[in-house]
Parts: C-alpha cells; structure tokens; sequence
C-alpha cells in the first residue's frame, strides 16, 4: 500500500518512529547527565535510586534506538511499554509529594500541581504511542 493510499494518521508512522526514537535516546542520555535531579523523584521505598536512574537511562537509550530498526522495532516498542509502566510510581511519587527539584533551573524546581498530574495521562499516551510500534501494518511483515 502507497503512502497516498493509507490513512492519514498512518503516514506519519514511520517518521514519528524517528521522533519517539530520538526522544528516548535523549532522555536516557539526560539521565546520566543529570542523574541526582532524576533520583529525586524515586519514591523513598525503593532501594538504590541513583542505580534506577541509571539503569532507566541504558533502558530508554537501547529501546529508543531499537525502535528505530525494524528488525528490532516491535520488541523494543515492548520495552517502552513496560518501562513506561516501570517508571510509573516515579510520577505518581511527584505528583503527590511535595518535593522540589535541586540541580535544575528556578523554573523547574517546583512545578505546578497541574502539570506534575498532567504527567500521569501523558505516560498512558506514551505507552499508546509506542504500542503503536508493536503492530505491524497491512503491507508489513511481523
């Protein structure tokens, strides 16, 4: 099936891979560049926070880029699944403290109510996002 021939939306599937990719890749690299302002934001109950960040980073980078191939897409868009369901309780953790981030400019330091709640859908938009990479189209092969 042609480009022209699919739906709209579905067009946009391929480049928006590219985007979803990139975007993992650099938000894991933020995680080792800035590791103490990410494991501010693990929840007390879990051990180890700063080794959680890292190993969240390796996680987003190898699955941003495995999302990439398509050899590896469907499984690494897997992966983001399940780490967007890991990292969860992080979310929640700041959208129900009152923590307020160090090691990052003024304006981000305390983020509003709103925007720390805001952050919960957006994780079930991003695991839609990326589920969308589990299915294969008409014209693909599994």
């Amino acid at each position: 099936m042609t480009d022209e021939a699919r739906p709209t939306f579905a067009r946009y599937r391929r480049p928006l891979r590219y985007v979803m990719g990139g975007l993992y890749v650099l938000a894991g690299v933020l995680h080792f560049v800035a590791p103490k302002v990410y494991a501010q934001i693990v929840p007390p109950q879990l051990p180890r926070p700063l080794d959680l960040v890292y190993l969240s980073g390796v996680a987003e980078i190898v699955l941003g880029v495995g999302v990439l191939f398509d050899r590896t897409r469907r499984l690494s868009a897997w992966g983001i699944v399940a780490l967007l369901v890991a990292v969860f309780p992080a979310n929640v953790y700041m959208a129900t403290s009152d923590v307020t981030l160090t090691g990052v400019p003024d304006w981000a330091s305390d983020p509003p109510a709103a925007a720390r709640w805001a952050r919960l859908p957006l994780q079930a938009v991003l695991a839609l996002w990326a589920w969308w990479y589990t299915q294969p189209l008409a014209d693909e092969t599994a």
